[in-house]
């Protein structure tokens, strides 16, 4: 996989990545929503809040004047598995583009050449002929 991905990187052509990267964006985008609003939601079940919800208060904050709770320190690691999903599926996605590409071209490239030459057995038969012509 490394190999492919370094093939991909030092042999491709600007273009390539630009188009890459822009399609790779876009994706993202739905993956964004795909993870938000139908992973999160469902991995959540299991720890009755929306995964995007889950955080780890490590100080609670103090009520202002108005009612509102200022101070609070939070560790929103439920936020960080989401995006965590998130870039698993858009480099497994843009992992299995590239190899489908890669696959292609080499493809184009493994079609072997005509020989230049007369084949062996050619040649043998060459050889024999003048060997019986003495």
């Amino acid at each position: 996989m490394l190999k492919e991905f370094k093939e991909f990187a030092l042999k491709g052509s600007l273009l390539d990545i630009a188009v890459g990267f822009v399609m790779g964006a876009a994706f993202k985008s739905v993956v964004t929503a795909f993870t938000g609003g139908i992973v999160s939601p469902l991995i959540g079940l299991l720890f009755n809040s929306d995964l995007k919800d889950l955080k780890w208060v490590v100080k609670e904050g103090i009520a202002n004047s108005e009612g509102k709770i200022e101070g609070t320190i939070s560790v929103l690691y439920g936020e960080f598995i989401t995006t965590v999903i998130d870039f698993v599926i858009v480099a497994f996605v843009m992992f299995l583009i590239v190899k489908t590409v890669n696959h292609m071209k080499r493809k184009e490239e493994e079609a072997p050449a005509e020989p230049a030459g007369p084949t062996q057995e050619d040649l043998l038969v060459e050889i024999r002929d003048l060997l019986a012509k003495k």
